[in-house]
């Protein structure tokens, strides 16, 4: 068999595999995003409550995340943790993000290496910009996130009950340990 044929014969499969369903299998609803985001006020410092465990972030506690709005209409994006205990090394991410949805600002794209960019969706936050979740599209990554380095454990767990509607399994989210109250 020819190179050219087994290529296109693994392509047929992927797409063929990915297009179908196996009966009794529930499919997901899509994953809805907040109405509009006004991005000066987004902009700042973020502590990260509680996340999806993910590769990139093996180890972190103290984790934070600072957003800058540039000229351009991106946003600079710097992600920082200590590893393994609050006194551990710092460990720095910067990035850009884009948006990609201009009539909400709620779905963007993050790049820390480019050309690779990874979908960053705004799916709930705070009236007054106190707290905000992040989600994928996927599924596959969820953030808590506060202005503060704590949270009322009453919106904690309504943030859970929204997050339940929107179909994210609510028992793979880790708190994240911070310093203060």
């Amino acid at each position: 068999m020819k190179i050219i044929p087994v290529f296109v014969f693994i392509i047929i499969v992927s797409v063929i595999s990915t297009t179908c369903s196996s009966p009794g299998r529930q499919q997901k609803s899509t994953v809805q995003v907040v109405s509009h985001v006004d991005l000066s006020k987004y902009t700042g410092t973020w502590y990260e409550i509680a996340r999806y465990e993910n590769r990139f972030q093996k180890g972190c506690v103290g984790t934070t995340a600072r957003y800058t709005l540039r000229n351009d209409g991106k946003i600079d994006v710097l992600n920082q943790c200590r590893k393994n205990t609050l006194d551990g090394k710092l460990l720095s991410a910067q990035g850009t993000a884009k948006i990609v949805d201009v009539h909400t600002n709620a779905k963007l794209k993050v790049t820390f290496f480019w050309p690779f960019y990874g979908h960053y969706w705004i799916i709930d936050l705070g009236e007054n910009y106190e707290y905000a979740v992040v989600g994928h599209p996927d599924r596959k990554y969820l953030w808590i996130l506060s202005r503060t380095p704590g949270m009322d454990e009453g919106l904690y767990n309504q943030i859970l009950e929204r997050l339940k509607l929107q179909s994210y399994d609510i028992s793979k989210l880790i708190r994240t340990e911070q310093a203060g109250p």
